[in-house]
């Protein structure tokens, strides 16, 4: 049997055009292939301002297919060709990791499996304290956080754009504020933890905000 994310893989480098870039006009409607509230959060307030309507993988009532990718390129790219195949909009899928320099960069591309409880729902704060009971009391605590967007056309034509954020994780968590592993990493030389920011100064630290940012300087209209 064919293996999914190879598939895709293989169908985004056959469509990935070098170089060319399509763009979104004011006006489209862009699907978010994912179920995450927090992430369709983000991506609607990013993308309000360039007159673009964003709805998510769950409101179209499109199942989440399973990440069998071994890179964060290959499932955004099952993610985001599975949602356009199934609507016929451009889809945008994102998908990102938390990577911990002690544990080898776990738990990467297998973020989300670390929260993920028997019963299919996900608990972060046994996850984090995973991170921290396997990195044990060692000095590194270099964190990074990874984004991969791939926007995905119905003729299976895509574009990638990449964001990273640098800096160290923290143990106890700090702060209630984001999602997933946000409340134990502090980027760059702040002082806070995702967690403890406000959204608008996680925008200016965070990996999405930084692919992001490489998928609107290239596919977004003024």
């Amino acid at each position: 049997m064919a293996d999914p994310a190879r598939s895709a893989e293989g169908e985004a480098r056959r469509r990935e055009s070098g170089g060319q870039q399509r763009r979104l006009s004011r006006g489209a409607t862009l699907l978010l292939a994912s179920h995450n509230k927090g992430k369709l959060a983000e991506l609607r307030a990013m993308l309000a301002p360039r007159g673009i309507t964003v709805i998510s993988a769950a409101e179209r009532g499109l199942p989440e297919p399973a990440e069998t990718g071994t890179t964060f390129r290959q499932n955004a790219a099952l993610k985001a060709l599975a949602a356009t195949h199934a609507t016929g909009l451009p889809a945008l899928a994102d998908d990102s990791g938390f990577e911990v320099a002690a544990l080898g960069g776990a738990p990467g591309v297998y973020t989300a499996d670390w929260a993920t409880q028997p019963d299919g729902s996900r608990d972060y704060t046994q996850a984090m304290a995973r991170v921290a009971r396997e990195a044990g009391d060692t000095p590194d605590h270099r964190g990074a956080f990874i984004s991969v967007l791939c926007l995905a056309w119905p003729d299976g034509h895509t574009q990638f754009h990449e964001g990273r954020a640098d800096g160290v994780w923290v143990y106890p968590p700090r702060g209630t504020n984001g999602f997933g592993f946000d409340p134990m990493f502090i980027p760059g030389d702040a002082a806070l933890t995702f967690g403890e920011m406000t959204a608008e100064e996680k925008a200016a630290h965070n990996h999405r905000s930084r692919a992001f940012a490489a998928f609107a300087a290239a596919c977004l209209d003024e």
